[in-house]
């Protein structure tokens, strides 16, 4: 970050993270924006040392306007000017995962590494939260918080017991201070805290990351349906287009043949069908089986004989056997 360029002064340590961004920018594909809202150092940590053993990724935390400063100045050098998307991104407390590997592969890294945290006044409920009617295990002298957020209690065996169910929390909105200070004291913690991929930067395009979760099955699942509607049209129609070629060829070698049948006009691929209809007794035998030729006479003959043999068994359970009920 020269001098000459802004006027001002800048230390070393400015002009080092200056110099990492835009090796960053210059060496990496993709770029993932990410939101480390409620994430502690050590957490950050354990992503940081994941990252490095499975994918070469790399994350990158500092002041908004520091990187957007960095970005812009990146994209009037290269002649890029996509990466001004990427510097309108950078807001509030996000920060930058650089990588050329698979993006999704990244994703799942680092909202997978998630820790159990407490309600705290102010904060976003994640999702709606809830107390199940029962004992508290709190003294009577705690009644005051359930009073103060109208939650219907009563004294049982020297403990608060709550009479029925109560929501505390809804997703979306701010968790009050009551709430907070209860949820706490209970030892409830209901919300996981974590990094969360807000877009996707890659080829100057900004994507959400839901496109992250589409598979090479999604697409030839898609691909496929989209012939099939081409086929039919074509098919519908009767324009030569690529995917309906195979049926068009298939109907009109039907339509040859029907007209082969009905007239006297023939050719080498329908003389088989012609000769069938015309001699149906030289066929006749084809559908019985290889074996059927020779002993069809006895054939014949053996089905009267079983027929006849059929009452027997009905002679053996006539016969007496020597036994009785009474016996």
């Amino acid at each position: 970050m020269p001098e000459e360029e802004t006027g001002r002064v800048y230390s070393e340590r400015k002009q080092a993270f200056a110099a990492q961004l835009e090796g960053l920018l210059a060496n990496n594909k993709h770029v993932l924006v990410i939101s480390a809202d409620n994430v502690g150092s050590q957490q950050m940590h354990l992503v940081r040392a994941e990252l490095r053993g499975k994918v070469k990724a790399e994350i990158l935390m500092g002041k908004n306007t520091m990187i957007k400063f960095v970005i812009r100045r990146y994209a009037a050098t290269s002649g890029d000017a996509s990466y001004n998307r990427l510097a309108d991104l950078c807001k509030l407390n996000v920060g930058l995962v650089f990588t050329n590997e698979d993006m999704s592969t990244v994703k799942d890294i680092l909202e997978k590494n998630k820790i159990v945290a407490a309600a705290k006044a102010g904060a976003m409920a994640q999702c709606d939260v809830s107390l199940p009617s029962g004992p508290t295990g709190l003294e009577p002298t705690q009644t005051s918080f359930f009073q103060a957020l109208g939650i219907a209690t009563k004294i049982n065996k020297g403990s608060i017991e709550i009479i029925s169910a109560i929501q505390l929390c809804v997703k979306g909105e701010k968790v009050g201070p009551s709430e907070a200070v209860l949820l706490g004291k209970m030892g409830v913690k209901p919300f996981a805290y974590g990094l969360i991929v807000e877009k996707v930067f890659t080829e100057g395009a900004v994507l959400s990351p839901a496109v992250l979760a589409i598979t090479n099955d999604d697409i030839l699942k898609v691909f496929s349906a989209g012939i099939a509607r081409i086929a039919a049209i074509g098919l519908e129609t009767g324009y030569p287009v690529a995917p309906a070629l195979p049926h068009l060829i298939v109907n009109g070698f039907k339509n040859l043949l029907a007209v082969a049948v009905e007239t006297e006009v023939t050719f080498k691929q329908a003389e088989v069908m012609k000769d069938v209809i015309a001699n149906p007794d030289k066929y006749a035998g084809s559908g019985g089986g290889g074996g059927g030729g020779g002993g069809g006479g006895g054939g014949g003959a053996a089905a009267p004989a079983a027929a006849a043999k059929a009452p027997e068994p009905e002679e053996e359970e006539e016969e007496d056997m020597g036994f009785s009920l009474f016996d």
